[in-house]
């Protein structure tokens, strides 16, 4: 590579190494903003440059030769310096900006992220929020997310988490299933009724409850009751089992931010309200980010926006 090129093909180089972490070709140029071609050429340009191969193509993905790789690996620690410290220069004008991207589940995040991201916005102008509504469990590092929003009980321990708030399991339906097929009384009540629920890997659905009241009679563990459930329908999005519970289809175990408006509104009433729903869902919602030593304001303000405004949880003790 002769040297006055060297400049200039830095760039290219960055390229190269998102080329590497996405896979293809196509994935890596949605990732930087620009089209397949100009990818391709700026690919190209630099092994010319090098006067070597540096990406093997294939018909399904992309993979570096060695020595694109070991370019890769040279480079990664300079440019992840790079993006660091110009991340903190941009701070220093003491009010966040720049692109946030984020990640986070379809139902949680149409239901309860998206609504409030207005007002963060307003509040602050120069930042610009990039969001991934999706259910897969992202490489927040390999993806290039500075965020994810996640409902889990055990946030990865290579991470940094913030607790945003507590959630909590809930049984709803509508009236009028409960007026047409009775209301039931006791857990073992559901074995009879049309259950709608997610899909779990055993053969045979089961919700597992506990009574509300355990804890404060001082019994530890609670006694938990676990019914086997049936019902003519299942589905992996808790939008979907809602909107199945308010055309009066059955009982529905949702998460209790994907009911809360249900709820509220009286379209959808709480079944078995002295017994929790436990182990079909995760406690709690965090906001996950990768280890860094200094985290942007953007995205700091962000997490702190959330934890503001999601305190309060959703309402999910099942008693309203």
């Amino acid at each position: 590579m002769n040297s006055p090129h060297q400049p200039e093909l830095w760039g290219h180089v960055h390229w190269l190494a998102v080329l590497h972490q996405q896979g293809s070709y196509t994935a890596a140029a949605a990732r930087l903003g620009v089209s397949k071609a100009a990818m391709s050429q700026r690919i190209a340009e630099l092994e010319r440059q090098a006067g070597m191969p540096l990406v093997q193509r294939t018909t399904r993905s992309v993979r570096l030769t060695e020595a694109g790789q070991r370019l890769v690996d040279d480079t990664q620690h300079a440019f992840e310096q790079i993006a660091q410290s110009f991340a903190q220069v941009r701070d220093l004008a003491g009010a966040p900006r720049g692109r946030v991207r984020v990640t986070a589940p379809v139902a949680l995040a149409r239901q309860q992220i998206v609504p409030r991201l207005a007002e963060f916005l307003r509040r602050y102008p120069e930042v610009r929020v990039e969001l991934d509504l999706s259910d897969r469990l992202s490489s927040l590092a390999t993806e290039g997310f500075d965020l994810a929003i996640r409902h889990t009980a055990t946030p990865p321990d290579t991470h940094v988490a913030w607790v945003l708030c507590d959630t909590a399991s809930v049984l709803v339906a509508s009236r009028a299933y409960l007026r047409k097929h009775g209301t039931p009384r006791t857990p073992a009540d559901l074995a009879r009724h049309n259950c709608l629920h997610y899909p779990r890997p055993q053969d045979t659905p089961a919700w597992t409850l506990e009574p509300r009241d355990a804890q404060t009679a001082g019994q530890d563990p609670p006694p938990r009751t676990t019914v086997q459930v049936a019902g003519t329908f299942a589905a992996n999005n808790s939008e979907a089992l809602r909107d199945a519970a308010l055309a009066g289809l059955g009982i529905a175990l949702l998460p209790d931010f994907s009911a809360q408006d249900a709820l509220t509104s009286g379209k959808l009433v709480s079944v078995l309200p002295d017994w929790r729903p436990i182990g079909s869902f995760a406690h709690r919602v965090y906001a996950i980010r990768p280890y860094a030593a200094h985290v942007p304001l953007a995205v700091s303000a962000l997490v702190e926006f959330l934890r503001r405004s999601l305190a309060q949880g959703f309402g999910g003790d099942g008693s309203g």
